[in-house]
């Protein structure tokens, strides 16, 4: 009973951490989220962070 209530508590910490990252990073205006190259992103790949959409200097 118990190592379900902490259990339960971990994974509503990892899910909390998670919607706080992406709102932070939404707030920053990463178009492309996780995507190494997010800074630089033209918003167009769609998801595959390979390529097409990314600006390079």
């Amino acid at each position: 009973m118990l190592t379900d209530i902490i259990l339960v508590l971990i994974l509503l910490c990892i899910a909390g951490a998670a919607g706080f990252y992406l709102y932070r990073a939404k707030k920053r205006g990463e178009t492309c989220i996780g995507c190494p190259h997010a800074k630089q992103c033209g918003g167009k790949c769609g998801g595959s962070c390979g390529g097409t959409g990314h600006k390079t200097k």
